[in-house]
């Protein structure tokens, strides 16, 4: 079990210790939690462009007295037509291989914007881990590894060519470049730079300067519910936080049982998630309002069974990310979440940097007429949803997010029962097996079908056979990254700082100074 790591003056959690470290690094020069957040992300782009990167978007809660949203989520280009995908046959959006799944890609504008607000340090400070690690080397890291050589081949991915395991040493000079830029120019340097170019030039078409032009940030209204004496906050649509939400507003209405170990605990909480998410494709597009309601809490609670799984209502009409969080020993905290969505993305590398693209377009539907039709200047549906809980008072006591997909609003209604609802410390709670919901075989398609979706437990749990009882369908998987990569810094009431990285991870790390 990883243990909780503590500290007074500040920490940083993030998948990979030298990304960590970066962080820490900025706390230990006077920066603020966003420093550290912007430091440990960037690394992560260099280091783990199988999770996220420049080429991906990027959601942030901030704790500063206050909490606020950041929505840095890239818009489909100029030359977005959905109905030329269905004239080449296409129901769905492409999955790889296709530029027109890769909305401008909204990282760096989030990192100029979220900086702009609360940096304390030098921008081109802040990224200069990043900037040695990618011109340098660094070793990489056993999940980066298998996955290498699969991408070497590909246009644009020669930097994985003489990657063959864990350990091996791995340079990025076009990374390199496009951070450099950045630390230099701000966010022209990168949009309006040679990966805006290059990006112009791999469209052909799909985009044009004025969409490079156009920011991708914006700071927008985060939502909340009250759940086990708690605030707990999220980003709103286009992200799927709401489902966190929805599913902990249920939850605390119910009867949970006295442990955790038991069937009727996951049940209860899969079913939460499943009452909350149902007809999550018809509902949620950037413009969705009126999510999370008294009444609509009320009105999904009422439809789950204690004894049984439920039958949902018809609907109406693995992915990979990463997340991190920091607290400074001001006590801002932020919790932030980036990614490239599916794995290395589209598969498709800006020709001139070497920069994985993400494929985020996939949340778009191609039913005409639907709210979330993929479309010129449209943001597509996400499935991110950081989280940041508040004490009654308004102060800061958790941040808290997690890869994985379509589960990630299931893996922290888990986490975070466990923290507040059961008082398990937080190296427990994010190293306790888990369950997700399963429709399909992306990580991206669990409510295409959502009547039929699989209870997948982790293997060494007691739930399987009560569930099945329940009349769930259930699966066993092995114990791992498919489960999500969680993180959680909690502030104790008398200010110390208790964190945990997800072992799922293996190399995660957890710092404080």
């Amino acid at each position: 079990m990883q243990n909780t790591r503590f500290a007074r003056f500040g920490m940083v959690c993030s998948v990979d210790h030298l990304a960590t470290g970066a962080g820490i690094a900025m706390l230990d020069r006077g920066g603020s939690a966003a420093d550290a957040a912007i430091a440990t992300n960037a690394v992560l782009t260099v280091t783990a462009p199988h999770m996220c990167g420049l080429g991906g978007d990027l959601f942030a809660l901030v704790h500063d007295g206050e909490v606020s949203a950041l929505n840095a989520s890239g818009r489909a280009g100029s030359g977005a037509d959905p109905g030329r995908l269905r004239a080449e046959g296409h129901t769905r959006m492409p999955h790889h291989d296709d530029i027109r799944s890769v909305p401008v890609p909204g990282c760096v504008d989030g990192w100029a914007t979220l900086h702009a607000r609360y940096g304390r340090l030098p921008l081109d400070l802040v990224l200069a881990p990043a900037i040695r690690l990618a011109e340098d080397g660094f070793p990489v890291s056993p999940l980066l590894a298998p996955g290498a050589q699969a991408v070497a081949a590909l246009p644009g991915g020669s930097d994985f060519e003489g990657v063959r395991a864990a350990g091996d040493l791995m340079r990025r000079p076009g990374v390199a470049r496009a951070l450099r830029a950045v630390a230099g120019k701000g966010r022209d340097g990168f949009y309006l730079g040679e990966f805006g170019e290059g990006l112009l030039e791999l469209g052909a078409g799909e985009y044009t300067r004025d969409d490079l032009e156009r920011p991708a940030a914006d700071w927008v209204e985060p939502l909340r519910v009250r759940a086990f004496g708690h605030d707990v906050w999220s980003t709103p649509a286009n992200t799927q936080g709401y489902l966190l939400l929805l599913s902990l507003g249920i939850l605390d209405g119910l009867r949970l049982p006295a442990s955790t170990e038991r069937s009727a605990w996951a049940h209860l909480l899969a079913e939460a998630a499943r009452a909350a998410g149902y007809d999550r494709l018809d509902l949620l597009h950037e413009d969705a309002d009126g999510l999370v309601t008294d009444e609509e809490i009320a009105r999904r609670r009422a439809m789950i069974d204690p004894a049984g799984r439920m039958r949902v209502p018809s609907r109406t009409a693995d992915g990979d990310t990463t997340y991190l969080c920091a607290v400074d020993g001001d006590g801002m905290g932020v919790s932030l979440i980036q990614s490239n969505a599916a794995g290395f993305g589209s598969m498709l590398f800006e020709p001139r940097t070497g920069i994985n693209l993400h494929n985020r377009g996939i949340g778009f539907s191609l039913t005409p007429g639907h709210p979330a039709e993929y479309g010129p200047g449209r943001r597509p549906p996400h499935t991110l949803a950081p989280a940041l809980i508040t004490r009654p008072d308004g102060s800061l006591r958790s941040v808290v997010g997690t890869m994985g997909g379509d589960a990630q609003p299931q893996i922290l209604l888990q986490v975070i029962t466990r923290l507040l609802g059961y008082g398990e410390s937080p190296g427990a709670a994010i190293a306790a097996p888990r369950w997700r919901l399963s429709g399909g075989e992306t990580g991206f398609d669990t409510w295409q079908t959502p009547a039929e979706t699989v209870v997948e437990v982790e293997a060494g749990t007691r739930w399987a056979d009560g569930l099945a009882a329940l009349g769930h369908p259930v699966a066993e998987r092995p114990y791992g990254g498919g489960f999500g990569h969680a993180h959680l810094i909690d502030v104790r009431a008398d200010g110390v700082l208790a964190g945990a990285a997800d072992p799922r991870s293996q190399i995660g790390a957890a710092l404080g100074r």
